[in-house]
């Protein structure tokens, strides 16, 4: 089965969310499709779109799984946001949680660290 995804982030201050989003994913908006919407493509047929809807912002609760883990959580850290929450479940996988301003949540997940 093929699956595409566009998961959409509600905000109040979209101006704010921009900036906040371009140090959280490491880069600008792959688009902007209007003056309220901007998207990142995370992969192909993949994408996180922020919008300003402020009847409806700080609801999100989206998860990206990730093969680069460490990497990506270190390379936020780098630009000044850290996770609000950490998370390990019971098989190992790890989940970093984080919130914007607004109170989406965003996560990014990895797999369990390998035993060396």
């Amino acid at each position: 089965m093929s699956v595409d995804l566009y998961a959409g982030i509600p905000v109040a201050d979209y101006a704010a969310a921009l900036s906040w989003y371009e140090r959280l994913l490491g880069c600008p908006p792959t688009f902007v499709a209007s003056d309220t919407e901007a998207v990142w493509e995370l992969a192909e047929h993949r994408s996180l779109a922020v919008e300003r809807r402020p009847e409806h912002a700080g609801h999100a609760m989206v998860t990206i799984f990730v093969g680069d883990f460490d990497a990506r959580v270190a390379g936020i850290a780098g630009r000044g946001i850290e996770p609000a929450e950490r998370e390990t479940y019971p098989n190992g996988v790890r989940k970093a949680i984080y919130r914007d301003p607004e109170g989406n949540e965003i996560g990014f997940g990895g797999a369990p660290v390998e035993a060396g």
